[in-house]
């Protein structure tokens, strides 16, 4: 089992969401067990104009915990990031974030600029 703990910004209760790795996709949005794919499947709303196609940085997300737990990086979701507002070192798309086994805490932004037109 896996968790996900989240906290938001907007002040809106910390959520940890509990699930099994191998179970992925839990939605159809993002990639398969990705931090996206997880919350929408767990009825947590995440902001993504563009379906979770690494086309915008509406699921930005900030990783303040267990980055070792989630796939790396890859240059096209790093070119996207740049153009995330509040961007940190631990910044990631919600829908290429994709989690293992073990525990992540992320914080979502409260705010988000949609750039697809």
């Amino acid at each position: 089992m896996a968790k996900l703990y989240v906290s938001f910004e907007n002040g809106n209760p910390e959520q940890v969401i509990e699930f099994d790795p191998f179970l992925a996709p839990f939605h159809h949005d993002g990639e398969p067990g990705s931090i996206l794919d997880i919350l929408l499947g767990h009825g947590v709303e995440l902001e993504h104009a563009c379906g979770g196609n690494c086309a915008c940085t509406t699921c930005h997300v900030i990783v303040t915990q267990g980055m070792t737990h989630l796939t790396e990086n890859e240059e096209e979701e790093d070119d996207m990031l740049d153009k995330a507002p509040g961007l940190v070192s631990t910044s990631r798309l919600g829908c290429q974030a994709v989690m293992a086994e073990g525990e992540v805490k992320i914080r979502i932004p409260r705010h988000t600029i949609n750039q697809q037109v």
